[in-house]
């Protein structure tokens, strides 16, 4: 395919209407060109033929408009067009999405870095049309052997020195993206250092990327090619749907004894502070910790939360709840929390130095909304508290409180789609990701008739008052022991004879 140059034709002659030949100008050749009129669109497909002899540029001419008509009829693409273009016209597409408000600026970020990293080491040079189930198919394979996975427990691997030196300019080149979109001038590397950095990355394991990782980059990739099916840039046999296996990572949530535990040591972490700055950092983070696992609000909609979208309430019998108004991923909702949320709300209001309604409940100590939502002071709590990783050696991040909020509901038997209300998903992402909760839930059925088991705790807060509980019946049972039996009549005439 060429372009038809517009001022540079000469010697036109139409063949019929919408099928002409001609020769360009602003080449030292003599071959003939075709441009051929797509049969109901206001497009062009131009062909350079490669003869210069007139009787065999029309019949190539001719040909080639059968061709067209053919490939019409029966939804075969005309344009060749390589991934990455296509890539790059589906990305605009959902920046028009962006300025209509139907996806975050964050989504649009993700799909650039997908489409711009392994997208297009993977396919970018690939003609669309060429794009066929054995690509596809073999994503999952070549992302595994090419990329590098976040965590270990997706297993680790060797890489050789060309794997390792793609990885590192790779992230050096994440770097630098990230510096120029704060406005930084990115600090030069020198090839000392990227052959360091390359023996380096050649001698410790690398972590696998995950399915979920790659799931969502195929998904991606999915929705590109029918896109490209929409556009008739490809025929609609284009369509991948049949996803390959790939394994559902459990979502990292704490225990009930872990909860118990990080609550413990996080109020001896917020006293141990060593500034009154440091002590006001940590008691927002203790009470932030504490609001994420009691509501199950997303990192987005914790930082998102004003002073004006809480406000108490009463259940129908009357009880005192909190209802909260919250804002993520381009929604929002209602949801609903127990009146220690609201208690642990009152103690950030105390401290903090933005509290007018409009201003964000979550602040720097400046009163500036928390960018990081205190993620260093969170991992910091998490270390003390010795549970940084998981059971299975994931990393936990702050997305973990929204996690164990889900876990403790399901484990009571709290009914899914009501529970999906409340946290702004869908009953099947629930069912997908909290599957294992089941055996948890049904505790009581599978344990029936054993001896010293007790039922879990219904939220995060009663975990912690049955801790509170056990421990108090604990010393009640220690002072009666204690106490010499009281004498009475009654004692006396009671005593077996």
């Amino acid at each position: 395919m060429a372009s038809d140059g517009g001022k540079f034709i000469i010697d036109k002659e139409e063949l019929k209407p919408g099928l002409i030949l001609f020769r360009r100008s602003d080449v030292r050749h003599r071959n003939w060109y075709c441009r051929v009129k797509v049969p109901k669109q206001d497009r062009y497909k131009t062909v350079s033929l490669k003869t210069s002899d007139l009787h065999a540029a029309r019949a190539a001419a001719w040909e080639h408009d059968g061709e067209v008509r053919y490939a019409i009829k029966h939804g075969v693409a005309i344009f060749n067009r390589p991934f990455r273009d296509v890539g790059k016209e589906y990305h605009a597409k959902q920046a028009v999405r962006l300025r209509r408000g139907e996806i975050t600026p964050k989504r649009l970020e993700t799909v650039r870095l997908i489409i711009e990293g392994p997208l297009d080491d993977y396919l970018g040079s690939v003609q669309v049309h060429l794009i066929a189930d054995e690509r596809w198919g073999d994503y999952p394979t070549w992302r595994r052997e090419n990329g590098e996975g976040r965590i270990e427990r997706n297993g680790t691997r060797m890489v050789s020195e060309e794997v390792a030196t793609k990885l590192v300019k790779a992230e050096i080149e994440r770097r630098r993206r990230g510096s120029a979109a704060r406005g930084l001038r990115p600090k030069p590397v020198s090839q000392e250092a990227i052959a360091a950095a390359v023996r380096a990355k050649m001698e410790k394991a690398v972590p696998y990327v995950s399915d979920d990782t790659i799931r969502m980059e195929m998904k991606l990739l999915s929705a590109i090619m029918k896109f490209a099916v929409k556009k008739r840039y490809v025929p609609a046999s284009h369509r991948f749907d049949d996803f390959p296996a790939l394994k559902t990572m459990q979502r990292e949530e704490f225990t009930v004894e872990e909860y118990r535990k990080l609550h413990t040591v996080g109020r001896s972490w917020v006293k141990a502070a060593p500034t009154e700055a440091s002590r006001w950092q940590r008691t927002m983070t203790y009470n932030m910790v504490l609001i994420a696992c009691n509501t199950g609000m997303r990192p987005t909609e914790l930082k998102n939360l004003r002073w004006r979208d809480v406000w108490p309430a009463k259940d129908r019998d009357g009880r005192d709840i909190f209802v909260l108004f919250v804002q993520g991923k381009g929604k929002s909702r209602k949801l609903v929390a127990p009146k220690s949320v609201g208690d642990y709300i009152e103690r950030i209001r105390a401290i903090s130095k933005a509290t007018e309604m409009d201003d964000r409940v979550f602040t720097t100590i400046t009163g500036k909304p928390a960018i990081t939502l205190y993620k260093s002071l969170i991992e910091s709590l998490l270390d003390k508290a010795a549970l940084r990783k998981g059971a299975d050696g994931t990393v936990r991040t702050t997305y973990c409180f929204r996690h164990t909020y889900a876990t403790f509901r399901l484990q009571m038997g709290v009914d899914v789609y009501f529970l999906a209300e409340q946290m702004g998903t869908s009953v099947q992402m629930i069912e997908k990701h909290y599957g294992h909760v089941n055996t948890i839930k049904h505790a009581d059925r599978v344990l029936v008739g054993m001896e010293g088991w007790d039922p879990v705790a219904t939220s995060p807060d009663e975990a912690l008052a049955g801790g509170k509980a056990k421990a108090s019946k604990a010393a009640e049972s220690r002072d009666k022991t204690a106490r010499p039996a009281p004498s009475s009549p009654r004692g006396q005439r009671n005593r077996p004879r």
